[in-house]
């Protein structure tokens, strides 16, 4: 099953977001999804080519958000998709079976579309206001991921359910009772003054060890 704690990058050059990932692996970290929006294609590229020998050195996951051709081309494990970028299933169709497709869902009918379209995970969210992402679809909160997952069950829905969006080290305990498998978190990471020691918190809450 997948990892449960998903670090999203930061940074707005090249050099930024290849720090804040080394530290994200650096302390621990085995699940980076690389987000680099609105930058020349080459930048993406020197980029995505850095992270992808980071995380083989790591021994991490490696995701690239959004940007498909670039997944393939680096051979990367897998893919992000936002609702207004390609579909899953074209997604599919360039990637192949084996690599990893996730999606994100802000409501109910969303998950129901990430499902038909055979996601492999889905990012829902927000849960709550984050300055890291525009245009922030409406917020969930903790009522918002119960309602969602409990009519999944009723579907009998089993595809795993990351919690994003303004995700904190005090709001997992009671996220991961709604029944999420885990938590995509971006600034929580790249700001923090003790990465190491916020890992190893998250993955104690997550793995339920304390």
């Amino acid at each position: 099953m997948y990892n449960q704690l998903q670090y999203i990058s930061q940074g707005n050059t090249v050099e930024e977001q290849t720090n804040n990932i080394h530290q994200a692996l650096d302390a621990g970290c085995k699940w980076i999804q690389l987000r680099f929006k609105k930058h020349f294609s080459d930048d993406a590229f020197t980029l995505a080519e850095a992270v992808k020998m980071l995380c083989k050195e790591y021994s991490a996951i490696f995701i690239i958000n959004d940007n498909v051709h670039l997944a393939k081309q680096l051979d990367a494990d897998g893919v992000h998709l936002g609702l207004n970028d390609m579909n899953v299933e074209e997604a599919r169709v360039i990637l192949g079976k084996t690599k990893i497709i996730g999606g994100t869902a802000n409501t109910f009918e969303d998950v129901l579309q990430r499902t038909a379209e055979n996601c492999d995970y889905i990012g829902l969210g927000p849960f709550q206001f984050t300055a890291t992402k525009q245009n922030l679809s409406p917020i969930l909160g903790l009522e918002g991921y119960h309602s969602i997952i409990v009519q999944m069950k009723i579907k009998n829905i089993q595809i795993p359910i990351y919690a994003i969006g303004g995700v904190t080290l005090e709001n997992v305990d009671s996220l991961m009772k709604t029944g999420i498998h885990g938590i995509a978190v971006s600034g929580l990471i790249t700001h923090t003054e003790n990465a190491s020691q916020l890992i190893y918190q998250l993955n104690n809450k997550l793995y339920d060890t304390i």
